[in-house]
């Protein structure tokens, strides 16, 4: 008898899979930060406060390299700059190999909902979920695992 992936790997993450979202928060911000910098305005009102502000065209480049962030890492190494950090990856959950370009395109859409709500929506359904998915691994058949 074979025993699936999901049998194979340790999928209590959902600590982790939180500090890793909110590293790549801090990362995606950062960028942001630097796209208002060179592009549009960034107002301080304190030491660490500060509100950005870009046009049209460098919003849209921004959102591109935010998709192409978590497509690439996750597609082709199983791990944002937060999942290495925190010691997490993404797999495939039939063959527990990294998860491909076309599976990390559809958990990266999906963030769009997983995401509402400061991803509320996402740590429900991982609390919930029998395997720990949130929505974009359900629909990507895709687990997160610790390394």
């Amino acid at each position: 008898m074979t025993m699936s992936v999901q049998e194979q790997v340790d999928i209590r993450v959902t600590g982790r899979r939180v500090v890793a979202t909110l590293l790549d928060g801090v990362v995606l911000g950062l960028a942001y930060g630097l796209v208002a910098w060179a592009f549009g305005t960034v107002t301080t009102s304190g030491p660490y406060s500060w509100t950005a502000e870009t046009s049209t065209g460098p919003t849209l480049l921004y959102l591109l390299c935010a998709f192409a962030y978590f497509v690439l890492f996750e597609g082709h190494r199983g791990q944002t700059l937060g999942k290495m950090v925190v010691g997490v990856r993404v797999v495939d959950e039939q063959t527990g190999q990294l998860p491909g370009l076309g599976k990390a395109v559809i958990r990266t859409v999906l963030r769009l909902v997983d995401g509402l709500l400061g991803y509320l929506v996402a740590w429900i359904v991982v609390l919930v979920s029998a395997r720990r998915q949130r929505l974009g691994d359900m629909a990507a058949h895709t687990l997160v695992i610790r390394v």
